[in-house]
């Protein structure tokens, strides 16, 4: 199955997207990655309106709370029909074992509770800054690789991290795994405020099972084409 590159829509409305789609055949359904930016400017209207489109929502949103809270509002995303969202790994196995009841109980019987997975450490984040900031002392893959387990244990489909840690992952956890990595750059391409960066056919060789690609497509002059190009990188074909 020809896999698809998740677009990060880091919008400000749905107007803006709406400009953005005029680029593309109305035929070519895109997964799309939805973040704090657009929801908290336009709420949930904005997932119902790209589903009816046809696109699959990947909800990032990161939840970190106490289990309680994280478990009612997973109830609540259950219900808007997204295909992924994800908590912060760092609230504990805990609380991903109540995110991960809560969609559970919100999703209804015959639909498909979505893919939960967690942040290990962001891809804008050094490995100084989290010694300094976070006061983490292991090493950056360490730290990761702890909360990729807890994930695990919490009984979460997979992780988001950097495409360098993916390897180490799934020598950590079981084959089925999922490891989706931000932080995709087309060769070439500037890596804005990322730390960590990968190109499309590299994460592709070393197994990431979903990559996000922003700017390098919502900013292009033709997002269309620049779409297409990566998602030919991405499936090995070019």
């Amino acid at each position: 199955m020809e896999k698809r590159p998740i677009v990060a829509f880091d919008f400000a409305s749905k107007q803006e997207i709406e400009t953005f789609l005029t680029h593309f055949p109305i035929t070519e359904k895109l997964f799309v990655k939805i973040g704090m930016e657009l929801f908290y400017q336009e709420g949930p209207a904005i997932v119902n309106f790209l589903r009816t489109q046809g696109h699959d929502i990947f909800l990032d949103l990161k939840l970190h709370d106490i289990p309680n809270t994280v478990q009612k509002a997973m109830r609540g995303i259950a219900k808007m029909g997204v295909k992924i969202t994800n908590v912060h790994a760092a609230g504990g196995v805990e609380m991903m074992q109540a995110a991960k009841q809560g969609l559970s109980d919100g999703t209804a019987e015959d639909q498909t509770i979505p893919e939960l997975i967690a942040v290990t450490q962001l891809t804008s984040t050094s490995e100084e800054q989290m010694h300094d900031d976070q006061l983490i002392k292991v090493s950056l893959q360490e730290s990761v690789l702890h909360y990729a387990k807890c994930a695990e244990k919490a009984g979460l489909e997979g992780v988001v991290c950097s495409a360098h840690e993916v390897e180490k992952i799934h020598e950590a956890t079981n084959e089925d795994f999922i490891c989706l990595t931000p932080g995709i750059r087309p060769q070439g391409a500037s890596v804005g405020d990322q730390k960590r960066v990968m190109t499309p056919a590299k994460a592709r060789e070393i197994g990431s099972n979903y990559i996000v690609v922003g700017r390098p497509i919502t900013q292009a002059e033709n997002p269309y084409q620049s779409y297409l190009q990566i998602k030919k990188e991405w499936n090995g074909e070019a």
